[in-house]
């Protein structure tokens, strides 16, 4: 690691691309601003970090939750399933009207 002191105003560079410039220093915080091409990644590592132990911890099976998932699902399906029942009884049946008899061809 390369550790360097530098003055509000003063820059550092990295490659020819990469400029940062101290802004400002009070107590024990330091403002810096950096200038870089639009695709490099810029980001914060408390950011990072808690992004991966959040998407590390979504990854996790909570057997338990998937099981009310699975029950809420099956007491869904049921509930599907009576009114859908309830409503082929609630139509009424179509009319059958009787064809009228077709009649036979006339002789030659």
């Amino acid at each position: 690691m390369l550790v360097l002191t530098r003055k509000p105003g003063e820059k550092i560079l990295i490659g020819d691309d990469i400029v940062i410039t101290v802004l400002d220093a009070r107590g024990d915080s330091v403002r810096i601003g950096i200038d870089a091409p639009r695709g490099v990644k810029i980001q914060r590592d408390e950011v990072v970090r808690a992004v991966s132990e959040a998407n590390l911890a979504a990854s996790h099976i909570d057997t338990a939750a998937e099981d009310r998932i699975k029950r809420s699902l099956g007491v869904l399906a049921a509930l599907q399933s009576a009114q859908s029942a309830q409503s082929r009884q609630a139509q009424p049946a179509p009319a059958v009207t009787p064809e009228a008899p077709i009649p036979a061809p006339a002789p030659e």
